[in-house]
């Protein structure tokens, strides 16, 4: 696939003896946003933290197998530089407590010892929380801390920040389970904006915002790419008999 973004091939994942990950092979087109599902305990949020290499902060974990970024090899790159290419936003909203909004959003610049002019500062700001749409209601409230928003408007301020360091991919942990309808269907609109510009990898338990948001689905069962399609055809005629019954309700 000549678009692809993410690949990857015969990729595995162990923490300890436990093997979480088992032989995925997939590609990822650019500016696509793909849905990953499955039962608890498939291995699809290790996967997706697999991408970024977030799952190397957890003890005794290792992989094997290849994952590229364009052509380059993730696991070859520095995880620093891997994960300013591939930002995340987790399931609970997590802005850092102590930071105003505004530092919030260039709180990555900062981390990682990146110099701006005052006037660079306040352009990312405003583009990340324009992006984010939240510009207009935090605009004139950017140095109170982003804990007093509500937790829609602390979900979007997190996408703000990890879109404030101008990554290729954005990876998102069911970052609406924590939220009510309204500020979840704020995200979700948010989310197909933001495909425009970013390819978007999102694991999600909701098989409703699955249908509504994604141009492909992943469904992972024990570890395993069990079926990779075009989300329409997946919910209208699975190829796999464990994704029909997944998603028929005969298991969870």
């Amino acid at each position: 696939m000549e678009n692809s973004i993410i690949k990857c091939t015969d990729f595995n994942a162990w923490f300890g003896n436990n093997q979480v990950v088992n032989s995925v092979t997939m590609e990822i087109p650019k500016n696509s946003l793909i849905a990953v599902m499955g039962p608890s305990g498939c291995g699809k949020t290790t996967f997706l933290r697999c991408i970024n290499r977030m799952h190397e902060l957890i003890p005794d974990a290792r992989t094997e197998g290849r994952m590229w970024l364009y052509n380059d090899e993730i696991y070859a790159m520095h995880p620093i530089w891997v994960r300013l290419k591939i930002g995340m936003v987790f399931q609970h909203p997590n802005p850092f407590p102590n930071m105003s909004i505004y530092d919030n959003v260039i709180a990555g610049y900062k981390l990682n010892g990146i110099k701006l002019t005052k006037a660079e500062r306040d352009e990312i700001v405003e583009d990340s929380l324009r992006k984010a749409a939240l510009w207009m209601e935090v605009r004139n409230t950017l140095h109170k801390k982003g804990t007093f928003l509500s937790g829609g408007q602390q979900q979007r301020l997190c996408i703000a920040r990890a879109i404030a360091m101008k990554p290729e991919v954005l990876l998102l942990d069911e970052p609406t389970s924590a939220l009510d309808p309204i500020s979840t269907s704020s995200i979700e609109d948010l989310l197909i904006e933001l495909k425009k510009t970013y390819t978007i990898v999102i694991v999600t338990h909701n098989m409703q915002q699955a249908a509504r948001i994604s141009d492909k689905t992943a469904f992972f069962y024990l570890g395993e790419l069990a079926e990779f399609d075009e989300t329409k055809q997946m919910f209208t005629s699975p190829k796999d008999k464990r994704t029909q019954n997944y998603i028929t309700g005969r298991f969870s």
